[in-house]
């Protein structure tokens, strides 16, 4: 049977690209892939006319001698001997990332597990920021062994059956693929003799404490990560992170609207009608003096730009937001009726 142009066993055109034609064959290749389809003949000699097609459009004088002469151009002579070692890790390369294979050497050992806590602040804490204490019940470092699950006076041994790479390595047809030891999980060590207070594990259950910053204007809601403070990683790898979920006290004094702060004040109505200040005690224990003019209206909104609670990204305060109310009072003497009703008709005449 005569061999099929290998344009178009890619599904290229003549023109095509170095980069389309490594894309047209990794396609190819993961489809027809005899590990994803075991006992299909016809998906292996796909795979195999892919591969072959591959090896020779690649190769820039292979292509060219392609393009003039046709197959009798690239002789068989060119996929044995010199340069399939060349071309066979240029397959591991590309297939690394679908197949687990590469030439990476021994897998990183995988981190630690992450930790998520909730706590929560004052209103005053939330407002000025704090440092705070936080307890973390969960695994930590093993004192005895270091955390390397080894018994005291012994150490972790280098994996007979991988040799200490992590992975094992098998050809199947052009390509060489890696996949993670059995013995030692993928760490490239075991130990023979664990530690007791462990049991090998390298770490034991603790509880702890992790000083966590609150920046100022945390609210409700936001989630602080504070890097490396999570569970300890297998074998000496890189602990998790902890993930701190903020919740913030309600205070009767104040509200709060994202980053705007929120108070009310109760005035007399002669200060309404004759105008006054108004001293605002803020969370951080600071006063700040408010101006009410005469003629003040219940229900008044008086805003102070800047005075609210710090924003997240420090780039500016919000709003302090003084809504005004007038005490009206609910029993008068004779007197006080008599001066109310002439100060009534004094109002109306003028």
């Amino acid at each position: 049977m005569s061999k099929r142009d290998y344009y178009e066993v890619l599904g290229l055109e003549r023109t095509a690209s170095d980069e389309e034609i490594r894309k047209a064959y990794k396609k190819a290749a993961v489809r027809f892939h005899p590990d994803r389809n075991p006992g299909d003949a016809s998906a292996e000699a796909s795979f195999k006319e892919a591969t072959e097609a591959y090896g020779v459009l690649s190769d820039a004088g292979k292509r060219q001698r392609y393009d003039r002469f046709g197959h009798s151009g690239v002789q068989a002579s060119d996929f044995d001997g010199g340069n399939m070692g060349d071309m066979f890790s240029h397959f591991q390369e590309m297939f690394s990332d679908l197949f687990g294979g590469g030439r990476s050497g021994r897998r990183a050992p995988a981190r630690g597990q992450d930790i998520r806590v909730e706590t929560e602040l004052s209103f005053a804490e939330a407002f000025t920021g704090c440092k705070k204490e936080v307890k973390v019940r969960g695994a930590a470092a093993c004192d005895t062994c270091g955390g390397n699950g080894a018994a005291p006076g012994s150490k972790p041994e280098t994996c007979r059956h991988c040799g200490g790479a992590g992975q094992v390595s098998t050809q199947r047809g052009f390509i060489m693929f890696s996949t993670t030891c059995p013995s030692c999980q993928g760490q490239g060590r075991v130990v023979t003799e664990p530690c007791k207070d462990c049991s090998g594990r390298g770490a034991t259950v603790k509880e702890r404490s992790v000083l966590v910053t609150f920046p100022a204007g945390v609210d409700s809601g936001v989630r602080l990560r504070i890097s490396g403070q999570g569970m300890p990683g297998p074998n000496g790898a890189p602990p998790g992170d902890l993930y701190v979920d903020v919740g913030v006290r309600e205070d009767e004094r104040y509200e709060r609207d994202g980053a705007d702060l929120i108070v009310r004040e109760v005035i007399a109505f002669s200060e309404a009608a004759l105008g006054t200040k108004v001293d605002i005690h803020m969370p951080d224990e600071s006063v700040i003096e408010v101006d009410v003019p005469h003629g003040t209206q219940p229900g008044t909104v008086l805003t102070l730009r800047g005075n609210g609670l710090p924003r997240l990204d420090r780039r500016a305060r919000g709003d302090l937001h003084v809504f005004v109310n007038v005490r009206v009072p609910k029993k008068l003497s004779r007197k006080a009726k008599k001066l109310l009703a002439e100060l009534d008709s004094e109002i109306a005449a003028s």
